[in-house]
């Protein structure tokens, strides 16, 4: 080819899918790894989920134009970080994830019944996987980039052929070469890598390959010598550049796209040099022919899309539809949509098979075996023919993961392993919900912990829907402005991290104050409003406020710590604060260096544990004034501690990235220890489920904010689900509902509260209805569980803290038949302000445990008790009301007319005899038809023109006996007086029944008594019409004494 010869490609044109086509129902995740967030083979499409952990399955072609069904395939314990299709076997797929293992599965070709246990599983790599990719020639042949190593798998016998030697950063991309000989590597350190693992694990070459080590990759041009890589410019330009790696020392071709900062997506056909370029939340698409010959890389066409890409992918080139000239199709990962994207090639006729668009491509089935590829064996896989008519037909099965051995093996849908009967649940249960966000779930090797076994029809809906919450429509709502505490003053923003900057108990709430001495304002929340402008009462601690908490037994009992390493007690008075307090109740000493957290024990009284600078956590006994017990091993500072809900163990998180369990009463040593989130900017813990499972949130080495949840029973074995939530600088403060289930999530200075109700199998988190504001909040505090309106179905409450005031926020469920109690989400609630034991007792071993009290009202029964609704029938016929023979009837008669008029439908019909149908006896059949309903029609038409004509005259003399002042009042108004007379119930013109009609309608029509403010204006309105037409009869009848004549 030279330089001046004409592309064929130069014409081509890209054709967005029409949105019908659209694959709906995505939840796309924005996990942030190297990978391409999407990949297609011939039968499926495979996409990164919003759940961690968990891929998007769908098929490529909807069947028979229907919808096609998204499944879930939870396959990771953590972020799917890279996955990959078999290039032989379509249903073949490999991931990688952050857990740091590969697996291989068998799916199916229809994308759903997906398998709960991978076939292969290899690993652990040591660190997170990035990349990975099959070979192209050996089936079983795998390479994984994690780190800064890369390694090549016999996936049949689990274990890698080689080790690459390292790179010197993290590895962003591996490719192989089309012939399967050499490997090549694109890396953070800048340089590109190019590998013959067969012969040795260091680099045969290397160079550096873009100036910036933001995210690169590099690509194969097919067998050839040439590779593509795309990266970042010094100036931060997006730039693509061609190489030969026979001479390596410096790019043929080097091409700057933009300055975009949102990194590059290369997608390369190499039968045709055709290279698409898409951005990570970008809209345009670039596309490319690279020609290494001349050399050359000359634009194509642009691209822009309606929806910002989260990953791009190439569908293989045997899926496409050659007979329309379609060349390339991209597949667009957006937030809630897959976009099919197709470049075809405009041709006149469209009726043959063009051979110089579609050169023979790579067939199905692997040249050699993994174990002949690792000992030299070099052969090709054989090409095939795009040609419908001359494409063979043979498929492949790869032995790596082979179809279960007592299914039948006829069609291709079937091969898939077996579900055990332990695994129904988890396999069933997939599908993508509708709201979103980032849930994860479990290693497949988890444990199910449910107690109920769902009927075959909510198996069956939950395999499309997927699992979904009672909550999931929770509403979050502020009060009204009278119950909000305005006028705050003075707040302090810049309490430490490990606290939550305001706590409450259903009496009071506590928020520290920016004056010198640590000051505390302690507010009754039985006295909202405006606080006045002079200065308000508060507690004088004396020294920086460095956490604050009530007794949950004592509710007039506030803890204070220090920045002076000391613990203080106030005591407020029952009535409120009325004067400053200097003096605290008693003073706690021990610690040496700053306190920063405080925790009451949930079921002793006058126990609390406190955690320092200090590395230690120590209990303390109120009553007695002094330490108890100390806790150690700890090895950096501690974000956060928190009891066990049956008070005998304490679970803390520290910046050293561990969690500890310990069991104080037993030893002052940790009695189990695991991994915690890995960023060091803070963490917060509870317990979940009954104490079962510890819920951390945290940072990931990304400074994303995610959540943890971890087997209280074996911490060592790690997390068992991973949630990303986003990135703020703030950490997530989780409040727990043990009654529902629900946690909430918020930090400080956020606008969002997050929601997920947590269950005890996969997929563990249930995402519902975030609650949302204006302004950031600067604290967020829940209330006890009896301060919620149980009547307005309010499962929780809390206090929101702003800038200068403090508003409650509901948390609510929509339900229909709120007159009833909803005792599916009321359970039996505990006292939790009355101590199940005394703090001796509680040191002496004794266990306790709280009662349980019922929030029904006396007089609402609950729903589960109410009356079966029988379906009523919403209208009454009009014929009812009315004399004349309604549609139905007239429906009827028509029809039986017309069937008359054909004749009896028992008699034989003239084709049964083979006779020909006279045209003229159709004809005649036909026009009696149409006179039939011509007939009924015109008399219908008839007697409605008839009524609205003595409707239209009946108004017409109303208006005339109104006169005009009272037409000219009915226009201003927009009421007659008649339809003013109907509202009120008046018959005659009497201004103290018009009163008293009046009162009694505005009374039982008040909003706050359930009525309607719509149907009060009506009232009003009437009202005024009719005050006015005796207003106007008023006029008339001085004007008749006067003996003047009335106004025309």
């Amino acid at each position: 080819m030279n330089r001046f010869k004409a592309s064929r490609f130069r014409h081509a044109v890209t054709k967005p899918a029409r949105k019908e086509a659209w694959i709906r129902d995505v939840r796309a995740g924005s996990t942030i790894s190297c990978g391409n967030h999407i990949k297609s083979s011939c039968h499926l499409i495979a996409f990164n989920a919003d759940s961690a952990g968990v891929l998007g399955i769908v098929p490529l072609e909807s069947r028979d134009g229907g919808k096609r069904a998204v499944s879930q395939l939870c396959c990771h314990s953590d972020v799917v970080t890279d996955f990959d299709f078999s290039p032989f076997d379509a249903l073949l797929l490999a991931t990688g994830s952050a857990d740091e293992t590969v697996k291989v599965w068998r799916l199916s070709e229809s994308g759903q019944d997906l398998p709960s246990c991978p076939g292969v599983t290899l690993g652990p790599a040591g660190c997170q996987v990035e990349t990975l990719q099959f070979h192209p020639t050996a089936d079983g042949v795998l390479v994984s980039g994690a780190g800064r190593t890369a390694k090549v798998w016999d996936v049949a016998q689990q274990k890698p052929l080689t080790a690459l030697e390292p790179h010197g950063d993290l590895i962003q991309s591996v490719s192989w070469k089309q012939d399967g000989a050499l490997l090549g590597t694109s890396s953070k350190d800048k340089k590109l890598r190019i590998f013959d693992p067969r012969t040795k694990p260091a680099a045969a070459q290397s160079i550096q390959g873009h100036e910036n080590n933001k995210d690169s990759r590099l690509l194969w041009m097919n067998a050839s010598d040439y590779v593509l890589s795309v990266g970042f410019s010094q100036m931060r330009e997006r730039e693509v550049k061609l190489w030969d790696t026979r001479r390596f020392s410096s790019s043929l071709v080097s091409f700057a796209l933009d300055t975009s900062s949102g990194a590059a997506i290369p997608l390369l056909d190499p039968d045709t040099g055709l290279l698409v370029v898409a951005g990570k939340g970008e809209n345009l698409l670039y596309c490319f022919e690279v020609c290494p010959s001349l050399p050359a890389l000359t634009q194509v066409t642009q691209c822009l899309t309606e929806g910002k890409a989260k990953g791009a992918a190439l569908v293989p080139k045997r899926a496409l539809d050659v007979m329309s000239c379609e060349v390339l199709r991209v597949l667009q990962l957006t937030d809630s949509f897959i976009v099919p994207i197709s470049y075809t090639v405009p041709r006149k006729s469209l009726q043959e098979f063009h051979e110089d668009l579609f050169p023979d491509s790579t067939g199905p089935v692997p040249a050699v075996s993994a174990q002949g590829w690792w000992a030299g064996d070099n052969k090709q896989v054989e090409k095939m023919s795009l040609n419908p008519a001359r494409r063979p037909r043979e498929t492949f099965t790869s032995c790596l993961c082979p179809p279960a051995q007592h299914e039948e093996p006829a069609p291709p849908a079937a091969q898939q392993p077996a579900a055990r009967s332990g695994d129904v649940d988890r396999s069933e249960g997939s599908g993508l919900s509708s709201p979103p966000s980032s849930l994860s779930s479990p290693s497949s090797s988890a444990p199910s912990l449910s107690t109920t076994s769902p009927s075959p029809s909510q198996k069956s809906l939950q395999s499309i829907l997927g699992p979904s919450s009672k909550f999931r429509h929770t509403l979050g709502m502020v009060l009204p402005r009278g119950t909000h505490i305005t006028n705050l003053k003075g707040l302090n923003l810049t309490t430490p991290g490990e606290s939550d900057g305001v706590c409450a108990n259903r009496l009071r709430v506590a928020v520290p104050l920016l004056s010198a001495g640590g000051q505390i304002a302690v507010l009754e929340l039985s006295k909202p409003g405006r606080l006045p402008d002079t200065s308000v009462p508060t507690i004088e601690n004396g020294t920086p406020v460095a956490d604050f908490c009530w007794d949950p037994f004592d509710l007039q009992r506030l803890a204070v710590a220090g920045d002076d390493a000391k613990i203080r007690l106030w005591r407020i008075p029952p009535g409120g604060l009325q004067e400053t307090l200097l003096e605290p109740e008693a003073v706690l000493r021990g610690h040496t260096e700053k306190i920063y957290s405080l925790k009451f024990h949930p079921l002793a009284a006058d126990i609390l544990a406190s955690s320092s600078y200090d590395m230690s956590v120590r209990i303390w006994d109120l009553q007695a004034g002094r330490e108890e017990l100390c806790l150690r091993g700890h090895r950096d500072q501690i974000f956060s501690l928190a009891w066990s809900p049956d008070g005998r163990k304490l679970a803390t998180v520290s910046k050293d990235g561990r969690l500890r369990i310990y069991a104080p009463r037993q030893s002052p040593e940790p009695e189990q220890e695991g991994p915690g989130p890995e960023g060091g900017r803070g963490a917060r813990l509870v317990w979940v489920c009954g104490g079962r499972y510890l819920l951390v949130s945290g940072f990931d080495s990304r400074s994303e904010r995610q959540l943890y949840l971890s087997d209280a029973a074996s911490l060592a074995a790690g997390p068992l689900a991973v949630v990303s939530i986003d990135t703020a600088p703030s950490t997530l403060i989780p409040f727990y509902d043990p009654d529902t289930s629900v946690v909430f999530l918020t930090g400080k200075g956020d606008t969002r509260v997050f929601v997920y109700e947590l269950v005890p199998e996969a997929p563990f988190f249930l995402e519902c209805n975030s609650f949302a504001s204006s302004d950031p909040h600067k604290g967020f505090v829940f209330l006890p569980k009896t301060e919620c309106d149980v009547r307005e179905v309010e499962f929780a409450r809390a206090l929101r803290l702003r800038q200068s005031s403090i508003e409650p926020v509901a948390f609510r469920v929509p339900r229909v038949k709120k007159d009833y109690f909803q005792d599916d989400i009321y359970p039996a609630t505990a006292v939790c302000w009355e101590p199940a034991l005394r703090a001796a007792a509680w040191r002496a071993g004794t266990n306790g445990q709280h009662r349980t009290i019922s929030l029904q009202p006396q007089d609402m029964t609950p729903v589960s008790a109410a009356p079966q609704d029988v379906p009523t029938r919403k209208y009454v016929p009009a014929s009812v009301y009315l004399e004349e023979k309604s549609d139905e009837q007239k429906k009827e008669e028509l029809l039986s007319a017309m069937v008359a008029k054909l004749g009896n439908r028992d008699d034989p019909l003239p084709q049964e005899s083979f006779e020909g149908v006279d045209e003229a006896e159709w004809a005649k059949y036909l026009a009696q038809i149409i006179v039939v309903g011509v007939q009924v029609v015109g008399r219908a038409f008839a007697r409605a023109l008839r009524q609205e004509f003595a409707a239209s005259r009946a108004a017409a003399d109303a208006r005339g006996r109104a006169g005009p002042q009272s037409a000219a009042a009915t226009s201003i108004s927009g009421i007659s007086l008649q339809e003013a007379q109907q509202i009120l119930n008046i018959s005659k013109l009497s201004p103290e029944e018009i009163q008293k009609n009046y009162d009694h309608l505005f009374k039982v029509n008040d909003k706050s008594v359930g009525g309607s403010f719509y149907l009060q204006s009506k009232v009003v309105r009437a009202k005024e019409r009719l005050d006015e037409e005796l207003r106007i009869e008023a006029q008339r009848q001085s004007e008749r004494e006067q003996g003047q004549k009335p106004e025309t």
